[in-house]
């Protein structure tokens, strides 16, 4: 798959699920209640690479208040489409997060695992408060039940691509949410 144009790209599309125009309105949405809930401490924005970068970028840029942000390279997945369950962590956080709050950004919320870990080993680092705002969540993968305090858009049981979601490494800059034809990741793609 490498080097594919944006027809091939096309072509592996199932359907649109969130468009560009919804996912623009739900991050400004969700920013200015940021904004006003953090009005007096602002939080580190904290993301999980790669996935949450398109998400973390444009929801910084929608909020009205000054953050930081770091980032965290965390691995349950590997090049499959199920997680693993095994959290490795590939990079680290640069900042000390003790007695800060913490606003966790992340592009979706599957099975819960991974962020589940991350919100408790932030909180056993000595976070202040730690918080998500996920732009998709997946009810039915749901295996490990916390508050998700800012939700974007609840979708069905379907495998996901762009906005930084990918497989393999590819869709990542489609603008919208799209759905994957199932022979892409089920191998019958040429």
């Amino acid at each position: 798959m490498v080097g594919m144009q944006i027809a091939d790209i096309q072509s592996d599309i199932d359907h649109e699920l969130v468009s560009k125009q919804q996912i623009d309105a739900k991050i400004k949405s969700v920013a200015k209640q940021v904004s006003i809930d953090y009005a007096d401490e602002p939080p580190l924005l904290v993301a999980v690479l790669k996935g949450a970068v398109n998400t973390l970028t444009a929801f910084s840029q929608a909020l009205s208040i000054p953050v930081q942000m770091d980032f965290m390279s965390l691995s349950s997945y590997g090049n499959g489409t199920e997680s693993t369950g095994t959290i490795t962590v590939r990079q680290d956080l640069s900042v000390d997060v003790r007695g800060r709050h913490i606003l966790i950004v992340e592009d979706i919320v599957d099975s819960g695992r991974t962020l589940n870990w991350l919100m408790g080993e932030l909180r056993d680092r000595g976070a202040a408060s730690v918080e998500v705002f996920a732009l998709l969540e997946k009810p039915a993968r749901r295996e490990v039940e916390f508050d998700v305090k800012y939700r974007g858009f609840e979708i069905p049981d379907e495998f996901v691509v762009g906005f930084g979601l990918d497989y393999c490494e590819e869709y990542r800059n489609l603008d919208s949410i799209a759905v994957l034809k199932p022979q892409v990741y089920q191998g019958e793609h040429a």
